[in-house]
């Protein structure tokens, strides 16, 4: 009877051993995951909170031939205040990346919810035809068709 008793609680012992370094990595992976979980919904729900909309008349000339500039509305329609500067900004015209890009707030100091940024992108040649504008601000892209006559 001891014959058995002893190669039984060997394997008992093993089992438990093992079971407890398994446990140990699940408990490291799934705390892993529920903080990559916490990361993301704080992403997310900041990505909800932005928004943009570009309010100025593609057929109403926003783009002046004579001084090469291009100037267009964009209004906050999130539930938070964004930056109002240059940096803050991406803007793509006619597939290329803007540098030459000014921002100006037109109804206050910040761009809070419901204001209007004006944006100005400097030194730029665009010929006759159809062109779209893309305007990325934290995380937020719109795009904005507009014709040159």
């Amino acid at each position: 009877m001891a014959d058995i008793s002893i190669p039984s609680l060997i394997l008992f012992i093993a089992s438990i051993v093992v079971a407890a370094g398994v446990s140990g990595v699940l408990i490291d992976t799934v705390t892993g995951i529920s903080s990559s979980v916490d990361d993301r919904g704080g992403d997310v729900s900041t990505e909800i909170r932005t928004d943009i909309e570009v309010i100025s008349d593609p057929q109403g000339g926003v783009y002046d031939d004579t001084n090469d500039n291009l100037s267009v509305y964009v209004k906050n329609t999130g539930l938070r205040s964004l930056p109002a500067t240059s940096d803050g900004f991406d803007i793509i015209v006619g597939a290329k990346y803007q540098s030459s890009v000014s921002v100006t707030v037109v109804d206050g100091t910040e761009w809070r919810p419901s204001n209007v940024v004006r944006i100005d992108v400097t030194g730029i040649q665009l010929s006759s035809g159809d062109y779209r504008m893309k305007i990325v601000v934290d995380g937020d892209e719109e795009v904005f068709e507009f014709h040159v006559p």
